[in-house]
């Protein structure tokens, strides 16, 4: 029996369909596009850290962060992410798990990145300057990601 004042009523949330059209309009989401594609492929967690010391040189892309645990975290962030692969502009590598920018992505990217302005040139500038800085933390997580693989299979036997 359920506690009491507690329902299990499924609960709907209705979010507003996204589409190309809507990232057009979005600096934020073209900004991140730029980014990742600068990169290359990318963990999650790297990408986080990746903006948040972009933001730290002066160029706003427009997010916010907050840490938790000792773990830096941005929800729009991780909205917009999920958003770009719904769409196909951004996918995920099946094998490590890292983001990137799809062949849409990319074209898409090519038609829409001067709306950047100035910042067109200044991510792609940071995020080299940036890699060494982040590449440890991509090469963390991935290889937490195989250790993870890796107890799955055992646990198989």
């Amino acid at each position: 029996m359920a506690a009491p004042g507690r329902s299990k009523e499924l609960k709907i949330i209705t979010r507003p369909a996204i589409t190309i059209a809507d990232i057009v309009n979005d600096v934020r989401k073209i900004a991140l596009l730029q980014t990742i594609k600068s990169f290359g492929e990318i963990t999650e967690k790297a990408l986080i850290y990746l903006v948040k010391n972009i933001q730290d040189k002066n160029v706003n892309l427009g997010y916010r962060f907050f840490e938790i645990a000792g773990s830096l975290s941005s929800k729009e962030l991780k909205e917009d992410i999920i958003a770009l692969l719904y769409l196909g502009l951004l996918e995920t590598n099946p094998r490590n798990k890292k983001l990137r920018v799809t062949s849409e992505g990319l074209e898409f990217l090519e038609n829409h990145v001067s709306r950047l302005g100035e910042n067109a040139e200044k991510i792609p500038q940071l995020v080299e300057e940036l890699r060494s800085k982040i590449i440890p933390i991509d090469a963390e997580q991935e290889l937490s990601f195989k250790l993870l693989k890796i107890s799955r299979r055992r646990r198989r036997r």
